[in-house]
This record gives C-alpha cells, sequence and structure tokens, in this order.
C-alpha cells in the first residue's frame, strides 16, 4: 500500500491565487523526487466546532481559510528520502510559504484502505 503525507494549514482568503500557484509550482519539486499523486484542497465547508475541528487545529483566523493536502508517495522510504533532501536542498532556502508553517499540522500515515 502507499504512504502519504498529510498537512493542513490556514491560508489568507484573499491569498487563495498566490497559495494555488506555490502549490502547483511544488508538484513537480515532490514528483521528481517519487510523488505519485499531490492533492491541495481549498476549505469550502470547514465548520468551527464546540470541541475540536479543522479551523480550531491551525488556529484559524477570521480572514482565513483552512487547506487539507496529501502527497501519495510509492513507500515511506521514498517519502522520507524526499523530506530529508528537501531539508538540505539551497535551492529551498527563501522560499516564502504563503500561510503561517507554524500552525501547520502534518503527519506521515500508513494506508491501511484504499478502494
Amino acid at each position: 500500500m502507499t504512504y502519504v503525507s498529510g498537512y493542513l494549514a490556514a491560508v489568507k482568503t484573499a491569498d487563495k491565487q498566490k497559495y494555488t500557484d506555490f502549490a502547483a509550482e511544488m508538484v513537480s519539486y515532490f514528483k521528481d523526487r517519487g510523488a505519485v499523486r499531490v492533492v491541495e484542497c481549498w476549505g469550502e465547508d470547514v465548520p468551527d466546532g464546540a470541541v475540536t475541528s479543522f479551523p480550531m487545529a491551525v488556529k484559524k483566523e477570521d480572514d482565513e481559510t483552512v487547506i487539507f493536502s496529501w502527497i501519495e508517495w510509492p513507500d515511506r522510504a521514498t517519502c522520507d528520502a524526499c523530506w530529508e533532501a528537501m531539508m538540505s536542498d539551497t535551492s529551498m532556502e527563501g522560499v516564502e510559504m504563503p500561510f503561517d508553517s507554524k500552525r501547520m499540522i502534518f503527519g506521515g500515515f500508513q494506508t491501511i484502505v484504499d478502494q
């Protein structure tokens, strides 16, 4: 089964196109390093919760929208190699993230059902 890197963040709603452009540029970066698929989703029906929710998790502000995204990899080793290479890639230095990366939530997941 595949391995998935998932992430959740809050992006200024006014920066939707800026984020979309950034995400589109990153697709080739990840695919060149073995990603099978890259999916970026812009929040449309993401309600606030009373106890927990996506907006609460990323401390979404009133002028922001939640994004939910994932990258599919053939296996964890390919994923780990990409992230490791990215951390030492000098071309990534100075790349401005179109969101507050301190409030980004991310993790790696083993696929257990895929139908």
